[in-house]
């Protein structure tokens, strides 16, 4: 792998999806053809929701003849676990799928597992995350992702505190944007409101990447990345280059 730290994926959704097959070809190229699959977001979601990533992924990453190095990892004991932390080492990418963004972010933070995945990206080896996996490797969510109107709907209990892993800190995440207040009506102005202080503000769109290589963020796939805090809103699409910071851990 050449020196220096690997690209980054930030994805609006279709992990392991045929759509995502030309991003995830260049987040390998030149690497080791062995991806790792961490579904750590699904994991309150069930058992049969995490074997429905695992084996997504597997399927997904054999079908591309890559080698799939599948990951159930739901605790942060499991995380602490040094034979899982070896299994990192060697992969040409790593790779976060959805579910809950705080979940991912607060099993994997300061353990072994994700100092051996950090390590190993400052060595050259690609990351992807995939909205979850997005959120949480940017500067995290708003406390509550429900829909407005909804129960549990409440105020962040920390206003603009980023609880993400850090490792792209100066950006915040909407994913699936274009769908998003379908979904989540609101969410827009939730987001904001959560915002940490001195981050950019994005929306990346369904089967859309944002993905930083070779120096430069530039979109890929079908849709589009906006910058939110620019006024108007700029839309960047397929091919465009997007001026923002470098990726790096605190």
């Amino acid at each position: 792998m050449v020196g220096g730290p690997g690209p980054v994926a930030l994805v609006g959704s279709g992990e392991f999806l045929t759509v995502m097959e030309p991003v995830d070809a260049a987040l390998l190229e030149g690497r080791p053809r062995r991806a790792v699959v961490l579904p750590t977001a699904a994991t309150r979601e069930g058992d049969a929701r995490v074997s429905y990533w695992l084996e997504l992924g597997r399927s997904h990453y054999e079908a591309m003849g890559v080698e799939p190095v599948l990951l159930d990892v739901r605790t942060r004991q499991d995380a602490q676990e040094p034979a899982t932390a070896a299994l990192i080492e060697g992969a040409g990418l790593v790779y976060f799928s959805g579910g809950d963004p705080h979940h991912l972010a607060d099993t994997l933070r300061d353990t072994a597992l994700w100092h051996a995945i950090v390590a190993a990206w400052r060595a050259g080896t690609a990351l992807g995350g995939c909205s979850a996996g997005a959120m949480a490797l940017t500067s995290g969510a708003p406390d509550n992702l429900l829909p407005t109107g909804g129960a549990s709907r409440r105020a962040p209990e920390h206003p603009r505190v980023a609880n993400g892993l850090g490792l792209i800190g100066s950006l915040a995440v909407i994913p699936h944007f274009d769908q998003m207040e379908r979904l989540r009506p609101g969410a827009l102005e939730w987001f904001a409101s959560w915002q940490p202080v001195g981050t950019i503000l994005l929306g990346i769109d369904e089967d859309t990447a944002l993905v930083r290589s070779d120096g430069r963020w530039q979109v890929r796939g079908d849709g589009a990345v906006w910058v939110l805090d620019a006024t108007p809103r700029a839309r960047f699409v397929a091919g465009d280059e997007v001026p923002l910071p470098a990726p790096g851990p605190e």
